[in-house]
């Protein structure tokens, strides 16, 4: 019996990787004889690089970039060989993410995305001629103007100057020079990996919905949406292009937004192109049936989500999919119709949040092995069919 093993990263306790040993342990201890297919996955966010570098049997990179604040951070990225084609994995959050900065170091008024956009320019040195970055995790609320300024772009005041770094500096923008911008990027295919829909401004906007997360107030919040907004003005005058209400424009606090406008990027939906990087319709045939799972369950884990994502190409192979979560919600059953057969909370008896983030691979290997039991089970019953 082959059984693939395919979970997303277990936020802030467990990587991908260590997810699938963790299942893998469990499964084995129910069908000590099963052949496993362990496949790392991620939807754009935390352990994208990871997935898919690894799944492709690429290489792991280190570069030396600024950070949100203009801290010295060596980032991660990756590259993997599609036939002569050099393909770069970036994952933003490497050089630009909330995590990178202390908690009480942390301003969204001033966070920039420069690092991510040395970040492309170190993959395009190597020959990158497609790009894949995803774009969770982000500090920032610039627009993506970090980035293109180190890709050569310039974003200059009335009076002709160089803004400062970051999203509140926008609401002074009043030209964007792009004359002298890396010629590269013409050539340069760029994935925008992302499961996000915002748009730029507004009340779905970057600043609105994101900028609490990031430590933003009420009135910042409005200060940065209307710096957002300036910004998409601007753009809309000198490049032609009216970005402020494209779906997906308001990722990673308006990063989206800038790849858009500065690069040759592609909104696709990070699990799907994933998926599709690392083959993974081919890496699961035959399986009898396959694990997945996450942190968090909820309503938002069936609008595209890395376990439906994996449950829409096993359905194509009619191959049962469940779904190991730390954490389910009532509104969680909704994945039921997206997909997965069926779902299960790690969790065995009362436990609190700390626990079970410390405890996170034991608990994964009890339920991988509860759930391997009650398949068992299930494999034993007379057809009721």
């Amino acid at each position: 019996m082959y059984i693939v093993i395919a979970p997303d990263s277990f936020k802030g306790s467990l990587s991908s990787a260590q997810a699938a040993d963790a299942i893998e342990s469990g499964v084995k201890k129910t069908f000590p004889l099963a052949r496993i297919g362990k496949v790392l996955i991620a939807d754009g966010g935390e352990g994208t690089v990871e997935a898919i570098v690894k799944m492709a049997h690429g290489q792991i990179m280190h570069t030396m970039v600024e950070g949100p604040l203009g801290e010295s951070v060596n980032a991660a990225w990756g590259i993997i060989h599609e036939g002569n084609v050099i393909t770069a994995v970036i994952e933003m959050a490497e050089a630009s993410g909330l995590l990178i900065t202390p908690k009480e170091k942390r301003n969204v008024r001033l966070a920039s995305t420069y690092g991510t956009g040395q970040l492309i320019k170190a993959a395009m040195d190597k020959g990158a001629k497609r790009i894949i970055i995803g774009i969770g995790g982000s500090a920032t609320n610039d627009g993506g103007v970090g980035m293109a300024s180190a890709l050569g772009a310039r974003f200059l005041d009335k009076n002709g100057r160089c803004l400062a770094r970051g999203g509140a500096a926008l609401a002074q923008l009043a030209h964007i020079d792009v004359t002298k911008i890396d010629t590269r990027l013409a050539a340069t295919e760029v994935y925008i990996a992302s499961d996000v829909n915002n748009p730029l401004c507004g009340a779905r906007g970057a600043s609105a919905v994101y900028g609490p997360q990031k430590g933003a107030t009420p009135e910042i919040v409005q200060e940065l949406d209307a710096a957002l907004l300036n910004y998409a003005n601007v753009a809309k005058q000198d490049l032609k292009i009216d970005v402020g209400n494209i779906p997906g424009s308001g990722a990673a606090g308006g990063l989206g937004a800038g790849l858009l406008l500065f690069t040759n990027g592609k909104a696709v939906p990070g699990i799907e192109l994933i998926l599709h990087t690392i083959h993974f319709a081919e890496l699961i045939k035959g399986a009898a049936f396959i694990i997945t799972g996450e942190g968090y369950t909820d309503a938002q884990t069936a609008q595209g989500k890395a376990p439906v994502g994996v449950a829409a190409v096993a359905k194509k192979q009619n191959i049962p999919v469940v779904c190991l979560s730390g954490a389910l919600t009532v509104e969680a059953k909704e994945v039921l119709s997206h997909g997965i057969d069926a779902i299960a909370a790690l969790p065995y008896a009362p436990a609190t949040l700390t626990e079970c983030m410390q405890n996170a691979a034991v608990y994964l290997t009890f339920a991988a092995e509860r759930t391997c039991q009650l398949i068992k089970v299930g494999m034993s019953l007379p057809d009721a069919k």
